[in-house]
């Protein structure tokens, strides 16, 4: 099981719906058209069929405070970011904080995947890096932790998110 997580309006349903529509792909052609999305209440689980299936289940920005009430069976961690929204910067970096730490996450492969980078007003990855101090908090971590930069919109590193759940899955089971 991979578990989405981040603040509400980052993108984790969008790239949900990107990623089933590029692996079903195989990794090719035109995204098509953006699907409607609109915020997650509760929890979505989705299928991505890639070398195997791999159930991602989506969490809700808002239920943030019962998380933890899904780390069990956790394999992987995708943590979402907008990178564009810096007063939301230190939440998510609390968020992320708390996740780093869970003793069931300990195990868990992390991809941190800072999102919205087609927009002008964007925050750069060395940026961010700086400002949430990520070597500490990698540095410090028991997990193995992995960062991307992607745009949902565009399609924008998607492809390397698919290769890293894919590759993430094939160890892990």
């Amino acid at each position: 099981m991979c578990l989405l997580l981040g603040a509400m309006g980052v993108g984790k349903t969008l790239l949900v719906k990107r990623l089933q529509k590029l692996s079903s792909r195989d990794g090719k052609g035109d995204l098509g058209d953006l699907p409607p999305t609109r915020p997650t209440v509760g929890t979505n689980l989705t299928d991505i069929v890639a070398q195997r299936r791999i159930t991602i289940r989506e969490l809700g920005g808002c239920m943030g405070p019962i998380w933890s009430s899904y780390y069990g069976n956790c394999h992987s961690l995708l943590f979402m970011v907008d990178a564009s929204n810096p007063t939301q910067l230190s939440a998510s970096c609390v968020q992320l904080l708390a996740l780093l730490s869970a003793e069931q996450l300990a195990e868990a492969s992390v991809l941190i995947l800072f999102n919205k980078i087609d927009l002008p007003c964007y925050m750069t990855i060395e940026e961010i890096k700086s400002l949430i101090r990520l070597p500490d908090l990698i540095a410090c971590a028991k997990q193995n932790i992995t960062t991307v930069e992607i745009s949902a919109r565009k399609g924008t590193g998607l492809s390397e998110v698919l290769r890293w759940l894919e590759d993430t899955h094939r160890t892990n089971g």
